[in-house]
């Protein structure tokens, strides 16, 4: 899967087309830059998007999806309008990521009759194969295990940003016999653009940024919040992110309560969490979502942020529990707030603990070195960097 090649041309399909900015923008301009044609796809009509894909060399189309809901008749024409697309460009590769986007790209790869390698990122299974559970939840894995089987019968291979996430998908019977795994560290992190910022001055400020889903471990923080509230009253907790029409996100009537109590400071949503992760002093991500790498993790590492975590899958990869962060049990809100009690009893340990995190993220995580991972395992690269990179684990 590597080799200087020449002029390729290829199609990345997203289910959100800010992911594409935010999360593959160096992907795509590295693509571009390595003389491959680039057009990337996504649901949304977004003439600020495609702008800015435009300035970085890279066409954007429209495509239907609901990333959300399951629906026959919508999920048949995402099928249709990619089998199209795919027909109308004949590209030599096509990647996608995150659920929607991989079953209906791998089966548009399959049938539109093209010769196209089809790659499958897997940034993260998501909220139906997190742990527990009920029937509708063991259904519903069921029936995704199912159309990732049929999505991924001709890929060429499975990449995926954690040490769990293909051992979980080979358990659910999700891939095809000899079908390549290959390990990334995530989607890369921009050390520049999220450089080291010094401690804020004042009370300790923790800083929770996810979208606002109950799996991500939302009410953990805010019962741990209230734990240490009655030792520490000058501690402050902050939320960032935006609401979910996912069926786990987070009732506005709960946010509004939470608020009112005075327990939380939420900061709405925002494109650019770099100013607020530097306002912070540690960073905190209860999940127990099905996460791949969290990105938000790897941001407040580089910004020289200590990082609470569960020791959950995809968490666990990027924090050495007392090393540059502490790793707690999922849904254990005792331990949570134990662990957020060290720093406040230890005001140095957050500065000991981010600079860890930063020489992490520059070491493992930076972008330009995820990159040339990923290029190489699509056949994209022209630097002849070999597939198994250091850090990338493959297995068949």
């Amino acid at each position: 899967m590597s080799g200087d090649r020449s002029s390729q041309r290829v199609l990345v399909v997203a289910s959100l087309a800010w992911s594409l900015v935010n999360f593959r923008g160096q992907l795509l301009t590295d693509m571009v830059a390595a003389g491959h044609e680039v057009t990337a796809a996504a649901p949304e009509a977004d003439p600020e998007i495609s702008r800015i894909l435009k300035g970085m060399g890279v066409d954007y189309v429209q495509v239907p999806m609901q990333r959300a809901a399951l629906s026959v008749i919508a999920d048949l024409a995402t099928l249709l309008a990619l089998i199209r697309l795919i027909r109308r460009l004949r590209p030599a590769v096509v990647m996608a990521y995150t659920q929607k986007p991989i079953v209906y790209s791998g089966m548009a790869a399959r049938l539109a009759g093209r010769e196209t390698r089809f790659f499958a990122m897997v940034s993260g299974l998501g909220h139906a194969f997190s742990e527990g559970g009920g029937v509708g939840r063991r259904i519903l894995r069921g029936v995704l295990a199912g159309l990732y089987r049929v999505a991924l019968g001709k890929a060429q291979a499975v990449i995926v940003f954690n040490s769990d996430d293909g051992a979980e998908m080979a358990r659910h019977a999700m891939l095809p016999p000899g079908l390549p795994i290959v390990q990334v560290p995530g989607s890369g992190i921009d050390t520049g653009r999220f450089a080291h910022a010094p401690l804020p001055a004042g009370p300790p400020v923790f800083l929770l940024v996810a979208r606002l889903l109950i799996n991500k471990g939302l009410r953990d923080f805010v019962a741990a919040a209230r734990m240490l509230r009655a030792e520490f009253p000058d501690v402050r907790f902050r939320l960032l992110g935006p609401p979910d029409a996912n069926p786990a996100g987070l009732p506005a009537a709960e946010l509004a309560g939470w608020q009112a109590e005075g327990i939380i400071e939420y900061l709405g949503e925002t494109r650019d969490v770099a100013p607020y992760l530097a306002a912070a002093t540690v960073f905190v991500l209860p999940t127990w979502y099905r996460e791949g790498l969290p990105r938000t993790i790897l941001e407040a590492m580089a910004t020289g942020r200590a990082v609470i975590t569960t020791d959950s899958p995809g968490c666990r990869d990027a924090v050495i529990d007392g090393d540059n962060g502490f790793l707690v049990p999922v849904r254990d809100t005792a331990a949570l707030a134990a662990a957020m009690r060290r720093f406040l009893h230890d005001p140095a340990l957050a500065a000991r603990m981010g600079a860890r995190g930063r020489q992490r993220a520059e070491t493992t995580y930076d972008v330009a070195l995820v990159n040339r991972q990923l290029l190489a395992t699509l056949g994209l690269d022209r630097a002849k960097v070999p597939a198994a990179a250091p850090g990338v684990r493959v297995s068949a």
